[in-house]
């Protein structure tokens, strides 16, 4: 199920939009011609975060809101989807619609918020409204707004917003919940107001002053004197710029928070861009635009041909700002649509407001959550790489996208469509801005469980566990936290004297790891994975035949055969052969196959993958003291051996190929001394260990440990 699936409900009646024509519109100074979007007529227009929306008819003979995402220099069309429904619905209902030039049933007023959502607001057939926010094409937000009529979106960045309603007098604010639910609903009296981010700025106290608020922290968290000579009746924030004016015919200005300036501007209706501002001059039939970006309003200088046409204000009607870095729209006397770039240099790429998901994950759901949602909202388009590595610093998936938000929806699989190995992850994003201004990283760590078992993982987070059998017959997991010790136990008891435990991997499909325990009766059994539960013999299991005590070694050394599946090496006491037993994919194993005669060997490690080929490998350690590698290969067989270590180790009486209880992604070798001392070695990833290190005392006691 996708992320939108869980927040949303679908729509009613979507139908097929056009293929059309995306032509495409050029690079636009006040001297050029930009080619235009050909359409047969719009009914409303915005711009934001290199989405436009505009209310267009299609060849079904509906209206539909028409999305099409816009290449930052305005050249391309790069896609073309829809954003809801714009025509009257059988039971009266349509979308609201407002006196304009371009006919008789009015235009769509509505607010793109510059991650592609999109607001309106439903009109029932009494006339009543409800704000309503397109996430995608044939979805919509799930919050429950109040029933209202004159409503009327104020401002939209990301996932917040505001409106408000002439019916109640009152002001909403609110936030659409991408992936958790984001409890920020207020209801104030009706002011400016602005939200840049979950900042939400609106007037203060005193001619000229304004507030921020925190949406998330439900604080104010700065005063901003502006130097407006009134209390301010337009807000208009974009990053550093905070617009305001004093009604439609009084002073207007732009506090700069950086250089902490106010700069005069134009009076009269504007929207406002990134460094920039817009007026619809109907007098001369322009548009125009001042550039205050250097600190100084310049003179403002005619973009576009735009006739006055008869209604007062034409914003987002006829014409709209993309404020997230971009360009200007505008809908031409021929019913096309042009962008026009506004020559205005855009402040760096950064981020405006964050959702990020939390620092552990579970891909069986344990926690509620079988996904990794996080959400960045930029300030302008850009395109953008997101990266989950192992310890190790190997890629395990990337996903990419592009626009002024990055909406990451992870499957928790690799690339491949593979649960990933459990353990420590780290993620990245990294973001570079679309028209060259700058990049934005950011990353973190993570947990990831319920996947892959790693060597020798009994648990559910990768590192390996030792077991242990004391005298009182308790069977231990002992655990590490990854730091080179263990650190806890979990005991099941009953087991008898003589019982052998080999830790194995998975032979079902639920990725908990089998234990395999060889009874003193020779039975050998496969006890079904707890997923770090320890082992009772009561629990499930499951007999692999008997005459096992002929074998005087039971050893996994992982994948041997190139399927993926832990394998079991078993040497015969009699002839010293030993046979390998591989996991047949259905919980059990196939029947034995001689692969080496190794009587001589006084121990036979089954280690894991030492040398980071994928395979499992195998330790030997022979009479005179020597430690031996063979490498496992992907035909049930190994190499021929590589030398470790010399004179190593004749002082113990057991060593076990561990698996990684460093947290370093290596795996790692535990050893008993006659004396009882624990040491490890450190696998360096490529086959051999560092010195030995003691880790615990006393462990005499135990009369196995695996």
């Amino acid at each position: 199920m996708t992320r939108h699936a869980r927040i949303v409900h679908a729509l009613v009646g979507l139908a097929a939009l056009a293929a059309g024509s995306l032509t495409t519109a050029g690079p636009a100074a006040a001297d050029t011609a930009p080619t235009p979007i050909s359409t047969d007529g719009v009914w409303g227009i915005d711009y934001a975060g290199g989405f436009l929306t505009s209310v267009e008819n299609t060849p079904s003979g509906y209206q539909w809101v028409v999305g099409r995402r816009i290449s930052a220099d305005g050249s391309t069309v790069l896609d073309k989807t829809s954003r809801g429904y714009a025509s009257t619905y059988a039971g009266g209902e349509h979308v609201q619609r407002v006196p304009c030039d371009a006919g008789a049933e009015g235009c769509v007023p509505m607010r793109t918020f510059g991650n592609t959502y999109l607001g309106t607001f439903m009109e029932t057939a009494a006339g009543k409204q409800v704000a309503q926010i397109h996430l995608t094409e044939n979805s919509l937000s799930g919050t429950d707004e109040p029933t209202v009529t004159g409503g009327r979106f104020v401002d939209a960045t990301g996932r917040y917003y505001v409106y408000q309603a002439s019916s109640t007098g009152k002001q909403y604010v609110d936030a659409v919940a991408a992936y958790r639910t984001a409890d920020v609903r207020l209801t104030r009296a009706v002011t400016a107001a602005s939200v840049w981010g979950s900042a939400l700025w609106t007037p203060g106290s005193g001619n000229g002053v304004v507030t921020q608020y925190d949406l998330e922290s439900k604080k104010t968290v700065a005063t901003v004197s502006t130097g407006a000579p009134c209390t301010v009746k337009e807000l208009e924030v974009v990053g550093r710029w905070i617009y305001w004016n004093c009604g439609p015919t009084g002073a207007a200005g732009v506090y700069d928070r950086t250089a902490k300036k106010n700069i005069t501007v134009p009076s009269g209706p504007a929207l406002v861009g990134d460094g920039y501002l817009v007026q619809h001059d109907r007098a001369a039939g322009k548009l125009k635009l001042t550039d205050y970006h250097s600190g100084t309003a310049a003179a403002a200088r005619e973009i576009a041909d735009l006739p006055a046409g008869n209604t007062a204000d034409q914003r987002r009607l006829t014409w709209s700002v993309d404020k997230f870095g971009g360009d200007i729209a505008y809908v031409g006397q021929d019913h096309s649509i042009r962008i026009v770039q506004s020559g205005v240099p855009a402040q760096s790429l950064a981020k405006i407001e964050s959702d990020v998901a939390g620092e552990a994950v579970d891909v069986k759901g344990n926690n509620g959550v079988d996904y990794w949602g996080s959400y960045w909202q930029l300030n302008k388009p850009a395109d953008w790489t997101f990266t989950v590595k192992d310890e190790q610093g190997r890629t395990e998936r990337t996903i990419t996208g592009s626009g002024a938000q990055a909406d990451v929806d992870w499957d928790l699989k690799s690339d491949s469509g593979a649960y990933l190995t459990n353990g420590p992850k780290t993620w990245t994003l990294k973001a570079v801005a679309q028209d060259g201004g700058g990049t934005y990283s950011t990353g973190g760590a993570l947990e990831y469980n319920g996947g892959l078992q790693g060597f020798h993982d009994q648990g559910y987070f990768s590192y390996g566990e030792l077991v242990t059998l004391d005298s009182s017959g308790r069977l231990s997991l002992q655990y590490t936290r990854g730091k080179g010790t263990f650190d806890f136990k979990r005991s099941g008891s009953g087991w008898p004297a003589g019982t052998v435990a080999v830790p194995f991997g998975d032979m079902g499909k639920d990725r908990c790891a089998e234990m395999l325990v060889r009874m003193p009766n020779g039975e050998l059994r496969r006890y079904a994975g707890r997923c770090g539960e320890p082992y009772t013999p009561s629990n499930s299991h499951t007999s692999l035949g008997t005459g096992w005590n002929a074998y005087n070694v039971l050893t996994s050394p992982g994948d041997l055969t190139g399927d993926g599946r832990a394998d079991l090496l078993a040497r015969k006491a009699s002839t010293g052969d030993v046979y390998l037993f591989a996991d047949d994919g259905a919980s059990k194993l196939k029947a034995g196959v001689k692969i080496r005669s190794w009587g001589t060997y006084k121990k036979i490690i089954g280690a894991g993958d030492l040398n980071g080929d994928g395979f499992g490998d195998v330790l030997v350690q022979d009479r005179a003291g020597t430690l031996w590698r063979y490498d496992g290969t992907a035909n049930g067989q190994v190499k021929e051996r590589v030398k470790v270590f010399s004179n190593w180790g004749t002082s113990y009486n057991v060593v076990v190929g561990v698996g990684d209880i460093t947290g370093d992604g290596k795996n790692d070798l535990v050893s008993r001394d006659t004396g009882g001392t624990l040491w490890r070695n450190n696998g360096d990833g490529k086959g051999s260990f560092g010195a030995r290190t003691k880790i615990a005392t006393g462990w005499q006691g135990y009369k196995g440990i695996f």
